[in-house]
């Protein structure tokens, strides 16, 4: 299963937007996935509240089943890094 972060905006900033991107799209996940890749493609600018708020939920739900596509986006290799520190 993909996740596209893009179709929650370009700019994904804020603690409340994170957890409300995650109860959107919290119906729609499969619980039984082997593995849930998360596509950073189109996005713009990632902060470390949104990213924490919503990839803790995810862990919470798929544990080591999530894989975070390569990118090059700054903003997205400096949030993930904060967020492995945490």
């Amino acid at each position: 299963m993909r996740i596209e972060l893009k179709k929650f905006g370009k700019v994904l900033t804020s603690r409340p937007m994170g957890k409300e991107a995650f109860a959107a799209i919290r119906p729609i996940l499969d619980p039984d996935a082997d593995t849930v890749e998360i596509d950073f493609t189109g996005v713009l600018s990632l902060s470390p509240s949104w990213a924490d708020e919503f990839f803790t939920a995810l862990k919470n739900m798929y544990g080591n089943r999530i894989k975070y596509l390569p990118t090059d986006n700054p903003s997205v290799i400096e949030t993930l890094k904060i967020l492995e520190d945490i």
